[in-house]
């Protein structure tokens, strides 16, 4: 059984030796993988993969630059990328990187089935030391984020065991891994980006408490901090809010109840989230600068839309919130009223009543729920929020309304949210929404010759004037809020531009952290 060190201990283990003239990084920002830190797995999906280099990368204005890929092309099929690589890449071991490793590491992904959606990769294919050629099976726009994703792994030596030893390209090595405690790192000498300014990086990993108590006493110099608690960093500490694309939203189920089941024998369906009426009152009704108060502490922005402010979002596609008689009134025409003057409203002899799903152990999504709640009360929706186990959700998340999250640098989400392919998989599609209209947009989209030809089939699948998946469309979703993440960081720390961070926190955060820099001597 774990059993967490206490602060003393955390601040003993990571005094461990370095050069005189140096002065070591300490963090505390959570994340810490479970599967450790293979990419073939998922390993950097959301953030900086840390040992391993990528193809691609993005830069804080999301931008698309080189990585380990000098040069790029996109047949105009759309079919297969060419990328030439730069000829000075090496493993951590001091191994050369190639083409070869590229290829592998493609493959290898594609046939594990992890957190990256490779299934559209026919073959990556080397064909001399620094060419590699990725073949689709089909036109897919969005797998150019794969290259910036996708750490590459030295195929010589890539093992049952590389998720624990990690060896990659990237800007560290591993020095240490204590499960449940910290990561030691230090800079790969081998490294094609240049010097780092830190001789030994530690990532302390436990419980948000403990993390504050290092910033407290002066032993770490970046603690990722709760909403409620970022306003109060200690002595030699500034606070740091982040923006973010983390959002957090009611995902609806979509579908009436017909007695269907998945393939695990759960519920499908809820008569009352299946009318529409009921959804878009919800989104007339929620008020999201209220919410980001209560559950944020104000720490985060109103949210109408899984990639608000991104280039595939689509602004028009919202509907105003916060309004509680243009609610009522949609409820009133789609035929629910209180007959029985309990407060909750009735239609056919059906209430307006259903549970919000949210993990209990998040506050924040707690907070969320029970504020989502009791906006709904006053329009007559009873939304019962119930805290549960992740299992629990799982099982009943095609039936019930739950409080889920996404966020992420490339629009390939919104087509796993709304695509209906995609319906009952995994907690993508819970609410089993399938408009063929909607799916058409999305596979344009994902067909168009460039990214920037995407954009447009990607803001008519939210709304195209007529339909869409959005608030002012098919309502599939009651986005709520965006959140911020917070930090305390060194007033000797400074981190340079900062991307828009994606769904979740820790990693992320780490991004550019190889050019990170002391600002004290």
């Amino acid at each position: 059984m774990f059993r967490p060190l206490s602060t003393m201990a955390i601040a003993l283990s990571l005094m461990l030796p370095v050069q005189a003239d140096a002065r070591p990084l300490v963090l505390a920002i959570g994340g810490e993988p479970d599967g450790g830190f293979d990419p073939i797995m998922g390993w950097g999906h959301y953030g900086n993969p840390l040992f391993q280099s990528t193809l691609l990368r993005y830069d804080a204005g999301l931008n698309l630059i080189g990585d380990l890929a000098e040069d790029w092309i996109l047949s105009e099929d759309g079919l297969v990328w060419q990328l030439r690589l730069r000829g000075d890449a090496m493993f951590s071991d001091g191994t050369p990187l190639t083409a070869e490793d590229v290829a592998f590491t493609y493959n290898t992904a594609r046939a594990a089935g992890g957190l990256a959606d490779l299934t559209v990769l026919k073959e990556a294919r080397a064909l001399d030391a620094t060419t590699v050629e990725l073949e689709l099976t089909e036109p897919r726009i969005t797998f150019v984020s794969r290259l910036a994703t996708l750490g590459i792994v030295p195929a010589a030596s890539y093992g049952s065991d590389y998720a624990r030893y990690p060896v990659g390209s990237g800007p560290f090595k591993m020095v240490e891994w204590r499960e449940g405690e910290q990561l030691v790192v230090e800079p790969n000498p081998h490294w094609h980006g240049g010097a780092i300014a830190f001789e030994r990086v530690s990532f302390v990993f436990g419980s948000e408490e403990a993390g504050q108590a290092l910033a407290r006493t002066g032993t770490a110099d970046l603690v990722a901090v709760p909403p409620s608690l970022a306003d109060a960093a200690p002595s030699g500490m500034k606070v740091l809010h982040v923006d973010t694309v983390d959002n957090r939203g009611l995902a609806f189920p979509m579908v009436f109840r017909t007695g269907g089941t998945t393939a695990a024998g759960t519920p499908i369906g809820n008569d009352v989230t299946a009318d529409r009426a009921i959804r878009v009152a919800i989104n007339q009704a929620l008020d999201r600068e209220a919410l980001v108060a209560l559950a944020l502490n104000g720490h985060g922005r109103p949210a109408t839309g899984p990639a608000d402010g991104l280039p595939w979002d689509n602004p028009e596609a919202a509907i105003p919130g916060n309004d509680p008689a243009a609610a009522m009134e949609t409820l009133e025409t789609g035929g629910w009223t209180d007959t029985d003057g309990d407060g909750i409203r009735e239609k056919d002899g059906l209430r307006a009543a259903f549970q919000v799903l949210y993990p209990a152990s998040d506050s924040t999504r707690q907070a969320l729920a029970l504020g989502a709640s009791d906006q709904l009360r006053e329009i007559g929706i009873d939304a019962q929020p119930s805290g549960s186990s992740w299992d629990e959700i799982g099982a009943l998340m095609h039936s019930e309304v739950v409080v889920l999250g996404w966020g992420a640098h490339d629009p390939s989400e919104i087509f796993y949210l709304h695509h209906g392919d995609y319906a009952g998989v995994d907690y993508y599609n819970t609410g089993h929404y399938a408009n063929p209209t909607v799916d058409a947009h999305l596979e344009a989209a994902e067909a168009a010759p460039s990214f920037d030809a995407s954009l447009a089939e990607w803001k008519a699948a939210a709304w195209d004037g007529e339909t869409g998946f959005s608030l002012k469309g098919d309502a599939t979703w009651a986005w709520m809020v965006n959140l911020d993440h917070s930090y305390w960081v060194s007033d000797c720390l400074d981190l340079g531009p900062l991307q828009v961070h994606p769904h979740g926190h820790g990693f992320p955060i780490t991004h550019d952290l190889p050019s990170w820099r002391w600002t004290c001597e």
